[in-house]
């Protein structure tokens, strides 16, 4: 058992989360191999989303998670496989997003599946990542009028 690998991916996929919604954009996309996969699933998106590379993951992720979209996401109970400069991981995961444009609240939780590559660098990086909803609920924030946002640390400050 690499333990030391194990540590390597769990740490990887802890910061994908972190450099997505902190929107650090160019950490984010030094988490995924150039030929990543992302394939991403959301009711409230409509279609299923396939992109293909590292380029237009964080593309997608840029565009449409600005400062208008606030997220949080916790991943736990990882199970982490390694075969030698390859890995597998399954991840619960819950997510919350406030997409203050749309004026909606979106909560959901479910089960990522990834693989990892050690790519030439030393360094891990996702080479396939996806995940299955187990849930997803979206409310108005039209009908919570007792809803207040307050803080955002993308807001314009006045």
């Amino acid at each position: 058992m690499d333990l030391d690998a194990m540590e390597a991916v769990r740490q990887l996929k802890y910061r994908y989360f972190r450099t997505l919604d902190l929107k650090r954009w160019d950490e984010f996309g030094d988490t995924l191999t150039i030929d990543a996969t992302g394939r991403y699933g959301t009711h409230a998106l409509g279609e299923p989303l396939n992109l293909d590379g590292r380029d237009a993951i964080t593309a997608f992720m840029r565009e449409n998670l600005g400062p208008s979209v606030v997220t949080v996401h916790i991943a736990n109970h990882p199970e982490i496989s390694v075969d030698g400069e390859t890995a597998k991981g399954t991840w619960a995961f819950e997510d919350t997003v406030i997409a203050m444009q749309y004026g909606v609240l979106i909560r959901g939780a479910g089960y990522y599946t990834d693989t990892y590559r050690r790519d030439i660098d030393g360094q891990w990086r996702i080479t396939s990542t996806g995940y299955q909803r187990v849930y997803e609920s979206m409310q108005s924030l039209s009908d919570t009028p007792s809803f207040q946002l307050l803080s955002n640390m993308w807001a314009s400050k006045k």
